[in-house]
């Protein structure tokens, strides 16, 4: 680029407009005007831009084989001992664990299920390739993803919140039934939830069959999830770890239904990410990759889908291992954290919307799980069902303590459900967001 700017003097020598002699000064004058330049530039648009490029370097590790997905995702097979995680500082001298070293599934309790719905068991990529062992599937994050956040530093973060019946469940230690007064204040300003809560002191893990769907209205900054969370600490620097299915445009670029997992060690404030998005998460799955496309999903009066999401503590080594759909994806290293290093105290099974025009009128469009309000039930709403938890017994059951939850009723509903005495509850939840009760 020098070159580019000298050249120009060394013409005018040439052409005899500018003296031999003064072709050092004119050089000078080029190169102040380059570096001037080029500060303009940097200050006004370089910054983003290297920022935008070091993001990617950092998410984008080289691959050993590339699979381009039906549905445009590009999969990057990256060497297992070579993944994002290891860039944590937590993580440096992290010797990786392939599998748990204790059998989560030995203890368990069930209730007859009288539904015939099925288990996903691949996503869309896989159609077009699979990754050879020793590596992990991750898929490709692009400029335009980046572009997208409000900084390449915020890419794939949620923003600060609180869950204040947190500090309840450590002062009581114990089962402890809580109440819509308990949870409510304060409440965060841009995230509304359907939730089914468990509070505790030992939960060791949860687990429950999610039902999947692509919610029918998703505005572009707002994003959409049914999920399992499990948290630990205080209110205001909760730790969390997340996994369920998303509609999330502002970080993938469209309204596809995906797997999807979260962490963070101080609510949400600059800690943790969605899916392999920062360093954190120890993937050992090759065949599940954190983010891309989950199909098929459930429509209204269909054939209903679902997977399996489990959070289960390896209490030998204090890592939280995830496993979707009966296949092991990977866990969160219990160096991430301090409470959740030991045990959560508590558990909710639900779905979350974020966006800047929840609790507001007008209300944002954007709706959770099938869009459809809870009380709809079966073929309708979203759901959880063969919903556990697993606490020091090491028995995994059915919470003995729950409570339903919905930051706004009449925006997205819940309703546990079960049709007679004997068969598996359900917990329905979701809804359309902006209705004639929701305005």
């Amino acid at each position: 680029m020098i070159e580019e700017f000298t050249n120009p003097c060394r013409n005018l020598v040439k052409m005899g407009l500018i003296r031999k002699n003064t072709r050092k000064s004119s050089m000078r004058f080029f190169l102040v005007f380059f570096v001037i330049l080029f500060g303009f530039y940097y200050g006004a648009y370089g910054k983003d831009s290297l920022d935008i490029e070091m993001k990617l370097k950092a998410l984008n590790k080289p691959a050993l084989k590339t699979i381009k997905s039906q549905d445009g995702d590009i999969i990057d097979c990256i060497d297992i001992y070579k993944q994002h995680a290891f860039d944590h500082p937590a993580l440096k001298n992290h010797k990786i664990q392939m599998k748990p070293s204790m059998e989560f599934e030995a203890k368990t309790t069930t209730i007859q299920n009288n539904r015939f719905d099925e288990q996903i068991t691949s996503q869309i990529w896989t159609k077009s390739g699979d990754c050879p062992d020793g590596t992990i599937p991750v898929r490709r994050v692009s400029r335009e993803d980046i572009r997208r956040a409000s900084s390449p530093s915020r890419f794939g973060r949620k923003p600060h919140r609180t869950y204040s019946f947190l500090d309840n469940a450590l002062q009581h230690k114990g089962n402890f039934n809580i109440t819509t007064e308990n949870v409510k204040h304060p409440r965060p300003m841009f995230i509304s939830e359907a939730v089914l809560i468990a509070l505790g002191f030992n939960y060791l893990g949860a687990k429950s069959d999610i039902n999947v769907w692509n919610p029918p209205r998703i505005e572009a900054k707002d994003y959409s999830t049914a999920q399992i969370w499990l948290l630990g600490g205080l209110s205001d620097t909760f730790e969390s770890i997340e996994a369920g299915w998303a509609v999330n445009p502002s970080v993938f670029g469209d309204s596809r239904t995906r797997l999807f997992i979260y962490w963070t060690s101080d609510g949400y404030d600059q800690t943790g990410c969605f899916n392999l998005l920062c360093a954190g998460f120890v993937q050992t799955s090759t065949k599940f990759a954190l983010g891309a496309a989950i199909d098929p999903v459930s429509r209204i009066s269909q054939k209903q889908y679902y997977f399996t999401a489990s959070i289960m503590l390896d209490v030998k080594t204090g890592n939280w291992w995830l496993t979707c759909a009966n296949n092991v994806i990977g866990y969160w290293p219990g160096s991430l954290f301090s409470y959740l290093k030991h045990s959560a105290t508590a558990v909710q099974w639900g779905g979350e919307v974020h966006s800047p025009n929840v609790r507001k009128k007008p209300h944002t469009t954007t709706s959770m799980g099938s869009g459809r309000r809870a009380a709809d039930l079966w073929e309708k709403a979203c759901y959880h069902t063969n919903i556990r938890i697993k606490d020091n017994s090491l028995f995994i059951k059915y919470p003995k303590y729950l409570s339903e939850y919905s930051d706004e009723e009449y925006c997205y509903s819940t309703n546990l459900h079960r049709e007679t005495y004997m068969s598996e509850p359900h917990f329905y939840f979701g809804g359309p967001g902006q209705n004639s009760l929701c305005p």
